[in-house]
């Protein structure tokens, strides 16, 4: 096709190189670039900058295509307020359980794998054991653990396999009871999509019944995959509750153990913009209609603690602000904050790094004499 054009949202280009986190913002950007396939490299492009601002409303997106966006930016703005703890304190409070499940949800592009991978690494560092698998199909929660510790077991939830798996059990359950004609009619019926769903669905409930005996910690899919799993898992609950079957004891007990809240702790992953902490809220509403209660939030990749003397990252500092307020006042009563980090964190890294959170941070302000964005 030869009307095809690459848009590039988001573009940096530091003020300064001698703003360590500004430099490391436009690095991160040019390593993504770099690392495009090269379908998408030989495109057409058009660049489209960082905007200093959250583009809500008409007024914000007429600046969206302006040259100069530091005219727009300013600093942000502190009214005392602490904000939320590390993501390091909010495993402590799940490490009290000793077993279960955890799972991360959200909008897709915000983290849940990243965040499911630092908290069952921290887990299994302090000596838990710890399975960590994904319903995602994209299922890159691998690529987040360099250096797995004694007792993780990392895996996934793989559509073709479960399916193929499937197909072979009832074929040797139910084919071996028929005729020849019998055998082709259930070899066809097989071949339905739905096949594939009721695979990944009795997967996904052997794994969640895993927690019974440790931790498990699942990342999802993003929002729209999840709402489908959970609404499968109320009609099969419904089919449970209206005849007696040969269901799975895992399938059986698989929306009783997403409800029970010492079970299953559910965490929404969100980043401090509009889009994901409002589709965040939705989804915690369509979880309240199946009766599920998230545990907490984890607002990740926030700009809000870290410190920088670049105007378009002070701008966009200053609109997290009101976003990390929405949730910790309207929306959640358990609040984890992961900052945005110059190199991702994987594996082991992570907990290094949250470690040293405040005490950098508080250092490096103190040098810069820039307000303290520990209070929002």
């Amino acid at each position: 096709m030869s009307n095809q054009c690459l848009v590039l949202n988001g573009v940096f280009h530091a003020g300064s190189k001698d703003d360590a986190i500004a430099a490391a913002f436009e690095t991160r950007s040019r390593e993504a670039l770099a690392s495009m396939p090269a379908g998408l490299a030989k495109l057409p492009r058009q660049n489209v900058r960082l905007s200093p601002r959250a583009l809500l409303g008409v007024e914000a997106l007429r600046h969206m295509f302006d040259d100069d966006a530091r005219a727009e930016a300013r600093a942000p703005a502190t009214n005392g307020r602490k904000l939320p703890p590390s993501l390091k304190q909010l495993v402590d409070e799940l490490e009290r359980a000793g077993k279960g499940v955890i799972m991360t949800m959200g909008k897709g592009g915000v983290g849940k794998t990243s965040v499911a991978a630092a908290i069952a690494v921290e887990l299994a560092r302090r000596g838990h054991p710890v399975s960590l698998s994904t319903t995602d199909p994209a299922a890159h929660v691998s690529w987040f653990i360099d250096d797995a510790p004694a007792g993780l077991k990392v895996g996934r939830i793989d559509a073709e396999s479960e399916t193929s798996a499937y197909r072979a059990e009832v074929m040797g359950e139910v084919g071996t009871k028929l005729d020849e004609q019998g055998r082709a009619l259930l070899t066809e019926d097989l071949r339905s999509p739905c096949t594939e769903e009721v695979a990944v669905f009795r997967t996904f409930a052997r794994t969640v019944a895993e927690g019974k005996n440790g931790f498990v910690v699942l990342d999802t899919a993003p929002t729209g995959h999840t709402i489908l799993l959970l609404d499968a898992a109320e009609a099969y609950h419904r089919e449970v509750l209206r005849q007696s079957s040969n269901m799975p004891e895992s399938v059986r007990e698989l929306l009783p153990r997403l409800r029970d809240p010492d079970f299953t702790r559910i965490l929404l992953v969100t980043l401090p913009e509009a889009t994901p902490v409002h589709e965040a809220a939705r989804l915690q509403s369509d979880l309240a209609r199946a009766e599920i209660r998230p545990f907490g939030w984890v607002i990740n990749q926030s700009l809000a603690p870290v410190t920088t003397a670049d105007s378009i990252l002070r701008s966009r500092q200053a609109n997290e602000h009101g976003y990390i307020a929405e949730v910790c006042d309207k929306l959640a009563k358990r609040v984890a904050l992961v900052p945005w980090m110059s190199v991702p964190p994987t594996g082991s890294h992570f907990a290094d790094h949250d470690d040293r959170r405040q005490r950098r941070v508080g250092r490096s302000r103190k040098k810069s004499g820039h307000p303290d964005h520990g209070e929002a």
